[in-house]
């Protein structure tokens, strides 16, 4: 199909008029969506009309995705309504607030916690647990230090926290 003048002009009236490039192409015939628009593109037709074809749908508000709470621990979230802020369109806020609330399990009785010997990054040996105590970027930033399991690099307190069985992976 040649693009002649006459299909240029009817394009460009047709484009100023607000019609879509299938409605243009079906109206030209013998010519595709695709080339519609590549013509317009290569004829730098920006400007367009307003169609007057379908009434506008109000639009969907998504619902925000929740995440699943871990077990154990309940959260509080509240949720504002949808607010109209200047002219812009209306915008849903969030207002979350989590006030975790740990469920007491019955911890083992026999439980021993051991009492770390507060080590620097440089007084780490093979010998050492490596479990890091406190935020890293902090001064007082340390590590357990206790004599480790007989495999891995934590002692025995800080391994039954780290690993978990199969079994109980499983079962969650």
């Amino acid at each position: 199909m040649n693009w002649n003048d006459e299909r240029v002009e009817m394009l460009r009236k047709l484009w100023g008029e607000g019609l879509s490039a299938s409605q243009i192409a079906a109206h030209l015939g013998g010519v595709s969506r695709n080339a519609v628009i590549g013509k317009v593109h290569r004829l730098k037709l920006s400007s367009r009309g307003r169609a007057a074809a379908a009434p506008a749908r109000p639009k969907k508000v998504a619902k925000p995705p929740v995440a699943a709470p871990k077990p154990g621990v309940r959260t509080t979230v509240t949720r504002s309504m949808p607010a109209s802020i200047g002219a812009t369109a209306l915008q849903v806020q969030f207002d979350t607030d989590y006030a975790p609330q740990i469920s007491m399990r019955a911890q083992p009785e026999n439980l021993v916690v051991p009492i770390s010997r507060r080590l620097r990054l440089v007084e780490l040996t093979e010998r050492t647990c490596k479990w890091p105590n406190g935020d890293p970027l902090s001064e007082d930033f340390s590590f357990c230090g206790n004599d480790p399991a007989e495999t891995g690099p934590y002692c025995k307190y800080h391994s039954k926290l780290a690993f978990q069985p199969a079994s109980d992976r499983r079962r969650r």
